[in-house]
């Protein structure tokens, strides 16, 4: 390959430069950080008349009237530097450096006579919003400027309206996050971008805000207490007077109203509604909860079923704030096995009539038998289906395996009743 770099190369090699630098460049417009200045040597180790020989005065000819010709139509912001080399005795100044400013890069890259490919990133629309940040009081750096330029123009408003109402309102600890009153903002916009908002604002709401009250509904199903007349169904709130009717030594969260609310009578157990995805957070800093001997999962044979196990598995494997320690979890009718016997109700569609879509998040919280049968529902290739709700699975047999998981794993469980 030859050393000497042409200007169609050269402009290759600004184009990706630019690439590598444009949020550097575009903050060191408004102040922040060391300027950048894109620079391509044109001849490197080519300094000298011998050196000029040893490529061959023919190739060196017509390389210089290359970037003749090229210097005639440098848009404003860009510099051919020369220096000088002496040739069979006669000096002269030939192009040693394209040296560009990103004004004049983008310039570049916009002539077509360059023969350039656009651009990957618009720099006006990134100095723009750069511009609008720093209106808003947001920290500004290379790394932000980056992930807001990817974000779509409506979340890209949001962020502005955030950083601009934390900025107003020092303390948001008044609020939950559901309760925020940010324009525009809700709280799917801050699980998917409150890190950016965090790294922009300087402050995370998230840690700031009030929290949640946990508030779960369940059903008491020990044969004794169903017996004595008192309520069977009941709610549960974090810091409220009020109290479960037992201590139980069985909890089994479940996904589906229906399966809690008719779920068999199993001696000290209480089954919790689980609320989707939320489970994790919801349940596993519940005492009563960690307090049990055994905490059971189960929930539908599909991908929201297994990433749920996942995080509430995972959730309930550290311990909590206040000491209590880690508490295994253990899933029934979840795994390779019940997926073939039940296979008979798998379905492909939700309730919608939409196509169930396969998953690719990776669970490492499961078993080895459930992470075979998630793999068989969630695999982006064919599958029989992709879904088995919990609902078309008869209670008494949850109720049989429970019990047979049970009996499995410590002291015996009386049976049902």
């Amino acid at each position: 390959m030859s050393v000497l770099v042409t200007p169609r190369d050269a402009v290759v090699a600004v184009r990706r430069k630019i690439d590598q630098k444009w949020a550097e460049a575009v903050c060191a417009g408004l102040g922040v950080g060391d300027q950048v200045v894109f620079s391509v040597p044109l001849r490197p180790s080519v300094s000298t008349g011998k050196a000029v020989e040893r490529l061959g005065h023919a190739a060196w000819h017509e390389w210089h009237m290359q970037w003749r010709e090229f210097a005639g139509r440098l848009p404003t912001g860009v510099e051919l530097v020369r220096k000088a080399v002496t040739i069979r005795g006669v000096a002269g100044d030939f192009p040693a450096t394209l040296i560009a400013d990103l004004d004049g890069a983008v310039s570049l890259m916009a002539d077509t006579r360059t023969g350039a490919e656009p651009l990957a990133v618009d720099i006006d629309r990134a100095r723009t919003l750069a511009s609008a940040l720093r209106s808003a009081g947001a920290i500004l750096t290379p790394a932000t400027l980056r992930a807001v330029c990817r974000l779509p123009a409506v979340d890209m408003e949001v962020l502005v309206s955030a950083v601009t109402w934390l900025r107003r309102h020092p303390d948001a600890g008044t609020w939950t996050l559901r309760q925020l009153p940010v324009p525009g903002m809700h709280t799917k916009w801050l699980d998917t971008h409150g890190a950016l908002l965090r790294d922009v604002a300087g402050r995370d709401v998230r840690g700031e805000v009030r929290p949640r009250l946990t508030v779960m509904h369940l059903t008491y199903v020990d044969p004794d207490h169903t017996a004595s007349g008192r309520r069977r169904h009941d709610a549960w709130t974090t810091g409220d007077v009020h109290d479960i009717a037992y201590r139980p030594r069985v909890v089994l969260v479940v996904e589906n109203r229906d399966s809690r609310l008719w779920f068999p009578p199993v001696r000290d157990t209480i089954v919790v509604e689980g609320g989707g995805k939320a489970a994790a957070s919801l349940l596993a800093n519940v005492p009563w909860i960690r307090a049990a001997d055994h905490v059971v999962y189960w929930g539908d044979i599909d991908a929201d079923g297994y990433t749920i196990l996942d995080r509430f598995r995972a959730a309930l494997a550290e311990p909590t704030p206040d000491g209590a320690p880690p508490k295994p979890v253990t899933s029934i009718l979840m795994d390779a096995t019940d997926l073939h016997h039940y296979s008979e109700h798998g379905v492909n569609h939700d309730k919608a009539g939409r196509p169930i879509k396969p998953s690719p998040a990776n669970l490492p919280h499961l078993t080895e038998a459930e992470s075979i049968a998630y793999d068989t529902i969630a695999t982006a290739g064919s599958t029989p289906f992709r879904r088995i709700e919990q609902e078309a699975i008869p209670l008494t047999h949850a109720a049989a395996r429970l019990l047979q998981i049970l009996k499995s794993q410590g002291p015996a469980i009386d049976q049902l009743d």
